[in-house]
């Protein structure tokens, strides 16, 4: 059975951030979704690589992006979207960092809102206004939304810092209004594509490769806890969820229950 989804990604948030930062809806999602604090991304532990690897759930030694440049793949495989559109579904993507549109091929993205976060300090919440207003006026089949904004405080004042810390818990705040306009057959995921240590990221240590992964929806277990959970399982899980099929060379597994 298809449904909507919505996948939200918070760049840049570590596990401990998002239970650190006070934000009672974490708990709420916690309780009424399936969740794991301990997912997985992939090395390097950058945003473009692992977005990259977030949509079309290959290795960066496969997809080919090792860095936050774009490169075109010397074997490209159909990503997310790209599977997406050719099932006749339609998408939508708000970002707030530039590279983030490589991640699909124009033509496959129906609904397209870019704000530079360099530019306007409050990209974050305006970007989750205008995905609100497109839910509310087209309700596309699927929607990526996407704050950097968690990822420049940590930057800017370190990971965990009173600032990073604050900008998680504003993220989540978006991630609410999301909520409170999708009816109960839309999916959610709230994830993120690394964590961070000190002022930077892109190494190997658990600061940085540790992830935490939200997922909410009447087919997911209310409060079960997933193990083992990878970056790689979200394009294959939402593709799952929408009934469309998971080309072969995708890596990563559905975290949709099969009973339900």
């Amino acid at each position: 059975m298809s449904t909507k989804v919505i996948l939200i990604s918070i760049d840049g948030m570590r596990p401990e951030g998002a239970l650190q930062c006070g934000n009672p809806f974490i708990k709420k999602l916690m309780e009424s979704g399936t969740y794991t604090l301990q997912g997985q991304t992939v090395m390097p532990s950058v945003t473009l690589p692992c977005h990259t690897s977030m949509f079309y759930s290959l290795v960066p030694q496969r997809h080919g992006i090792l860095t936050n440049t774009y490169t075109p793949p010397v074997r490209p495989v159909d990503g997310i979207v790209e599977s997406l559109h050719r099932a006749g579904k339609t998408c939508g993507a708000f970002f707030n960092w530039e590279p983030i549109r490589h991640l699909w091929k124009t033509e496959t993205m129906t609904y397209s809102s870019f704000i530079d976060s360099e530019v306007e300090p409050t990209s974050d919440e305006l970007l989750t206004d205008a995905a609100i207003a497109l839910i509310k006026r087209n309700q596309p089949d699927f929607l990526f939304l996407y704050m950097v904004e968690t990822d420049n405080k940590g930057h800017r004042f370190g990971w965990m810092s009173k600032e990073y810390l604050e900008q998680i818990s504003l993220a989540f705040e978006n991630v609410k209004r999301i909520v409170d306009h999708v009816d109960g057959d839309c999916h959610v995921i709230v994830t993120t594509d690394h964590g961070g240590h000190s002022y930077t990221h892109g190494t190997d240590s658990p600061e940085d490769m540790t992830i935490p992964m939200f997922f909410l929806g009447k087919r997911f277990v209310p409060g079960q806890v997933l193990t083992e959970a990878s970056i790689l399982d979200i394009a294959p899980t939402v593709a799952d969820l929408m009934d469309v099929e998971i080309p072969k060379d995708w890596l990563g597994q559905s975290r949709l229950p099969k009973n339900i």
